[in-house]
C-alpha cells in the first residue's frame, strides 16, 4: 500500500512532468537565431567593438531571437580561409578589408585603395553611406554575399627612417605594402619601392631593415610598435583603409522580415559606434606617438600635401581600366573632385 507521503509526491513529480512537456514545442520555438560573426583582429579594436555593440544590440532589438557569437582574432577562420568560409555558409557574418572583394573578381572596390581619392570623412561618408557604395555592396550579390555596412579603420600616414616632406624624399625608399596593384601603382608613383609583406611580418622587417617604411592608419602604427623602430611619420592622409561588413546571402534571405528589419537597425547603430571609435582611436594612436618620443611627427603643409596628391593621382586614370572608370566618376561626381585642377 502506497503512503498519503508518496502518492503526494508521485502527484507532484508527474504535474512537473507534465508542465515540462507542456513547455517543449515553446522552448524549441524559441531557440535563438545564430549568428557567428567571424573576425580576423583583436577584441579592442574599433572593428572588434563594433562587433561586440552589434551583438549586444542584436539581441535587444530582437528580444533575444537572435544570438550574435562573435569569434576575434582567427579564432574560427584565417585571413584567407574566412570568405571562402562564408560563401559555404560555414559561417554567418564577416567584416574583412574591402582588398579582399578584388581577388573574388569584384574589382571596383580597388577604388578605395586610390590615394587622394577622398580628401577626408566627409568625402568618404558622402560614397560609403550614399548610393555609390550601395551599388558596390550590391555586386557581390552574384558571389552569395551580402554587404550590410562600410565601418572605417582610418586614413593612412607614411613613416620611415628618414624625414618624409617632399615628393623626392620618398625616392628610393623601401616600402611595406599590403598586395594590392593599385598600392604598387601608388608608390611607384612617388619613387617608392613597394614590398608586399604580411602585416604580422612587418614590425620585424622594419627593424631589420628589410624594408625602410610602410603606410598605416595611426592605430595600426602604434598598436603595433611599428614607431619604435621608425624615426619619423608624415601624416599625409593620402589613402583610406577600411571594411565591409557582409552577411551569407542565403542565410540573410531566408530570415524572417522583421528579424532583417531589427538587425538593420542594429548595424546602422553599430557602424556610427565603430565609426566614432576608430576616428578616436586614430587621434589618441598619434598622440601617444608623438608623446613616446621615438618618432617626430610631421604634418606637411597645404602645398606639400599638393604635391604628394598632385604625383599620386594620375593613378586614377592609370588603374581605370582595371577597376572602372564609371565607378571612379561616380566618386569625382559625388565628392566633387576635379583631377584636373592639379
Amino acid at each position: 500500500m502506497i503512503s498519503r507521503d508518496a502518492t503526494s509526491l508521485l502527484r507532484r513529480s508527474l504535474l512537473t512532468l507534465a508542465a515540462s512537456a507542456a513547455l517543449l514545442p515553446t522552448a524549441f520555438a524559441q531557440a535563438p537565431i545564430v549568428i557567428k560573426f567571424s573576425h580576423v583582429v583583436a577584441v579592442d579594436t574599433p572593428k572588434g567593438k563594433g562587433a561586440e555593440f552589434f551583438a549586444k544590440r542584436a539581441a535587444e532589438l530582437t528580444k533575444g531571437r537572435v544570438k550574435v557569437e562573435v569569434y576575434p582574432n582567427s579564432q574560427l577562420y584565417k585571413d584567407k580561409e574566412e570568405m571562402e568560409a562564408l560563401q559555404l555558409g560555414s559561417v554567418q557574418m564577416l567584416a574583412p578589408s574591402l582588398s579582399k572583394f578584388a581577388p573574388l573578381g569584384v574589382k571596383e572596390f580597388e577604388v578605395f585603395d586610390l590615394p587622394f581619392i577622398f580628401d577626408g570623412y566627409d568625402d568618404l561618408h558622402k560614397i560609403t553611406q550614399g548610393p555609390v557604395g550601395a551599388s558596390l555592396l550590391k555586386k557581390l550579390e552574384t558571389r552569395g554575399i551580402t554587404g550590410l555596412a562600410y565601418w572605417d579603420n582610418g586614413f593612412k600616414v607614411m613613416s620611415a627612417n628618414k624625414p618624409l616632406k617632399f615628393v623626392e624624399d620618398y625616392k628610393g625608399v623601401k616600402m611595406r605594402i599590403q598586395s594590392s596593384k593599385v598600392l604598387d601603382a601608388q608608390m611607384r608613383a612617388i619613387g617608392v619601392v613597394p614590398q608586399v609583406m604580411a602585416f604580422s611580418e612587418t614590425y620585424q622587417a622594419l627593424q631589420t631593415g628589410v624594408v625602410d617604411g610602410t603606410e598605416n592608419p595611426p592605430s595600426n602604427l602604434f598598436t603595433q610598435k611599428m614607431h619604435e623602430v621608425q624615426k619619423h611619420v608624415s601624416v599625409t592622409n593620402h589613402g583610406y583603409l577600411g571594411y565591409a561588413v557582409v552577411v551569407n546571402k542565403k542565410f540573410w534571405d531566408g530570415l524572417p522580415a522583421d528579424i532583417r528589419a531589427a538587425l538593420t537597425k542594429a548595424m546602422a547603430e553599430s557602424t556610427k559606434v565603430a565609426d566614432d571609435i576608430a576616428f578616436q582611436d586614430n587621434q589618441d594612436a598619434l598622440a601617444k606617438v608623438k608623446a613616446s618620443g621615438k618618432t617626430t611627427v610631421y604634418t606637411p603643409t597645404n602645398a606639400e600635401r599638393f604635391l604628394l596628391k598632385k604625383a599620386m593621382v594620375p593613378v586614377h586614370k592609370q588603374m581605370a581600366s582595371r577597376i572602372g572608370d564609371d565607378t571612379i566618376q561616380e566618386i569625382y561626381k559625388v565628392t566633387g573632385f576635379d583631377p584636373t585642377k592639379l
